[in-house]
């Protein structure tokens, strides 16, 4: 399902790019070497007329070599790999963070219910589109950041020191290998440790097996949130030095504010920015979050209808494995089934009272019994299921 930003006529004709269709475009280009930009990027209007229109399911059947595509698409698709590859490369080495989780995917019946849903991890052809999309992103940034020209720039900044001291200690006290420190960090070094320590998560998880839900978002919740702001700050999840939102298709105010200006630098245009950019940023960044948290809360209504619809078929004792993923002085949350989340009340924990430690990483019973740690698997049941509110009620499964 879709629900486009845009009036039809914009977003699905004139910003949508169809086959052998004329539309109208900035272009940014690099000359590159080895895969990497190796001089000036250049920026003008251009007219685009593209070949192909391919799902990413079809891009990377098409890489596999699992579906047959003419000579020249097939070339265009692995040289656009082997760019995108040296690019990731380049942006994990210079400290990006690498934080995989996966996307929840729906599937619907056509009469407007669930029919499943399961998490997706990022698709390889994605990071073909993803990686172009940065570079452009950045070079687009890094000309009117360089000129000292006001546009909304994404920034991320560089987390506090006392967050990712917290971080390593608390991922210390999981068991989970943690970089070194420096003895003094500042938001520089803080930024550089809380990227190892992306890494090393990354690394423990995909061997280990343990914590794939938990440990990653300990990470971003040592860190502070991506905005809007006209001044360039760096983008220190990106590990870039300057960056905004450029490339198209063009959803959101931000992204024409920097179309603007940057064809007014390029004297192809003279529509100026707006006057009362610190207000637009401030408003972008916080419909942004809006949005976000609407997405989530529809993902929660529709896994609470599945749920339900699951336990009609398998029975309401049904037990499901699952991981502890967050722990509060009331009880803890737990993602069960791949998909589902839900919330075990402390009263429901048997044998014992539970308190928070001081790290916040686990309840731990007073009268030294059972540890809920964050990471942890556990057997869960189904109390309730609120589906009007997508709230999820578990108990310990017998």
């Amino acid at each position: 399902l879709v629900s486009p930003m845009l009036p039809p006529r914009l977003s699905e004709e004139l910003c949508s790019l169809r086959p052998d269709a004329d539309r109208l475009c900035v272009t940014v280009e690099v000359p590159l070497e080895n895969g990497l930009p190796a001089g000036e990027p250049s920026f003008y209007r251009s007219v685009i007329r593209s070949r192909a229109r391919l799902t990413y399911a079809q891009a990377q059947a098409i890489l596999r070599g699992e579906e047959r595509a003419d000579q020249e698409l097939t070339e265009a698709l692995d040289g656009a790999e082997r760019v995108a590859s040296s690019l990731r490369d380049r942006r994990f080495a210079r400290g990006a963070l690498r934080i995989e989780s996966g996307e929840v995917v729906f599937a619907f019946d056509g009469q407007g219910g669930v029919e499943r849903a399961w998490r997706e991890a990022e698709q390889h052809a994605h990071m073909l589109v993803e990686e172009l999309m940065i570079l452009a992103n950045e070079l687009v940034a890094g000309l009117l950041s360089g000129r000292r020209r006001e546009a909304l720039y994404r920034v991320h900044e560089q987390p506090e020191p006392q967050s990712v001291q917290l971080l390593l200690a608390r991922l210390d006290d999981l068991g989970v290998p943690t970089p070194p420190a420096p003895d003094r960090m500042g938001p520089t070094e803080a930024a550089a440790v809380a990227g190892a320590a992306s890494e090393a998560v990354n690394a423990y998880v995909t061997s280990s097996g343990r914590g794939r839900a938990a440990f990653p978002t300990l990470v971003l919740q040592a860190l502070k949130q991506a905005r809007y702001n006209p001044a360039n700050l760096g983008h220190m999840g990106l590990a870039s030095p300057a960056y905004c939102h450029f490339t198209s298709p063009i959803r959101r105010y931000p992204d024409l504010v920097v179309h603007r200006a940057l064809l007014r630098e390029l004297g192809v245009a003279d529509e100026p920015v707006p006057e009362d950019l610190p207000e637009v940023a401030e408003h972008a960044s916080v419909r942004e979050r809006h949005a976000a948290q609407l997405e989530y809360r529809a993902d929660e209504l529709c896994l609470a209808w599945l749920l339900e619809r699951r336990l009609f078929e398998r029975g309401w004792g049904a037990s499901f494995g699952g991981e502890i993923t967050g722990v509060i002085p009331s009880g803890i949350f737990v993602r069960f089934d791949e998909v589902f989340e839900g919330y075990v009340p402390a009263r429901r924990l048997p044998g014992d009272y539970f308190e928070l430690n001081e790290l916040a990483t686990a309840l731990v019973g007073r009268r030294g019994g059972r540890t809920y740690r964050l990471g942890d698997p556990i057997e869960v049941r189904v109390q309730d299921i609120r589906r009007s509110e997508g709230k999820v009620e578990l108990a310990l499964a017998d």
